[in-house]
């Protein structure tokens, strides 16, 4: 039987049914060039609430994008229903650059990094003096992490009325970190949100810490408007406070000068995915002194050149002291 000749027709041809009956897919993506803008507020379980045009609009993510997830301050491009009325659904088509990341792994052992934040100006590290005690090394992991990511790091000391800050602006003194001191007492009244607000002014502004140190509590009186989670409270037993946030959410601080950006407490800050070689851009002072480091360098090793360049004077050894301390914060445990 004869099946192709110099006069085929359309009965001479095989082809295989269409089963569901719609249009072959195609590699072909729209453009969406007329998408409109936001920024995504929060995400919960593959539904992101987006500002668009001063109003939230529920969205989810388009199905081209793959496995490239959005977080808390990206920038997408959304099409579809954008009212924002009960029940409606836009959707992402399309994620801007990030011209800031805050990442996280579970641990020091875990490849996985989770982005946390995207596009925020500055990390605000928010710390109890006491009640729960403070933990330098973590402090020293989100160090890293705002280093390594962009962002501008800011201390937030809670809880004065039960301990001293000293020890720990000691400790901190040679970064030239920006901070804060509050009491419970300017808590309650406002004054610590306004001493606060002063750092933020302008600015996206990402919140971390542990469970237990008034990171929320900060930031509800910092967004007053904002009572849909309530405080916790610490563990007599083991100290450890009782999480409050269960996924980041981005707040508008009044008259639009800047956002808030609430994150859940934490208990660990792995630092897998951070360069080492990175870090050293947050010490402008001493990253003249590494051009003559050999290559691959960690900067905390015996052949480092910056022991010589800080020896004759270039810098101060205490920053070089805090640059590796902070580099071998991965060698070391949270709790150490």
């Amino acid at each position: 039987m004869r099946r192709y000749g110099k006069h085929t027709d359309e009965d001479d041809i095989r082809s295989r049914p269409n089963r569901k009956g719609n249009r072959p897919r195609t590699h072909i993506r729209p453009k969406h060039e007329d998408a409109a803008e936001g920024m995504v507020l929060t995400v919960d379980r593959g539904r992101l609430t987006c500002l668009v045009d001063g109003r939230p609009v529920v969205a989810m993510k388009a199905r081209e994008l793959g496995r490239k997830a959005a977080v808390v301050g990206d920038r997408v491009a959304l099409v579809g229903d954008l009212s924002g009325k009960k029940d409606t659904l836009a959707r992402i088509v399309r994620i801007e650059e990030r011209v800031s990341v805050l990442r996280r792994t579970a641990d020091d052992d875990d490849p996985y990094e989770r982005v946390v934040v995207a596009n925020a100006d500055q990390l605000a590290i928010v710390t109890a003096l006491a009640d729960p005690e403070p933990r330098p090394r973590l402090i020293d992991r989100c160090l890293v992490a705002a280093y390594d990511g962009g962002l501008e790091p800011l201390l937030i000391m809670t809880k004065s009325d039960l301990a001293p800050p000293d020890k720990l602006l000691e400790l901190y003194g040679d970064l030239d970190i920006p901070y804060v001191v509050t009491s419970r007492a300017e808590l309650e009244n406002g004054d610590a949100a306004e001493l606060v607000r002063e750092q933020l002014d302008g600015k996206i502004t990402a919140f971390v810490g542990h469970s237990g140190v008034g990171k929320t509590t900060l930031v509800n009186a910092l967004v007053p408007e904002d009572r849909r989670r309530t405080t916790g409270h610490v563990n007599a037993v083991t100290g450890r406070g009782r999480h409050t946030t269960t996924s980041a959410l981005a707040l508008p601080l009044s008259d639009d000068e800047g956002w808030v950006i609430d994150t859940p407490g934490v208990r660990s800050f792995g630092l897998a995915h951070i360069d080492p070689s990175r870090v050293i851009h947050a010490f402008p002072d001493l990253e003249p002194g590494t051009v003559d480091c050999p290559r691959g360098c960690s900067h905390d090793e015996p052949d480092c050149a910056l022991d010589e360049w800080v020896a004759e004077g270039h810098a101060d050894p205490a920053r070089l002291y805090s640059l590796r301390r902070l580099l071998g914060t991965r060698e070391r445990k949270e709790g150490d």
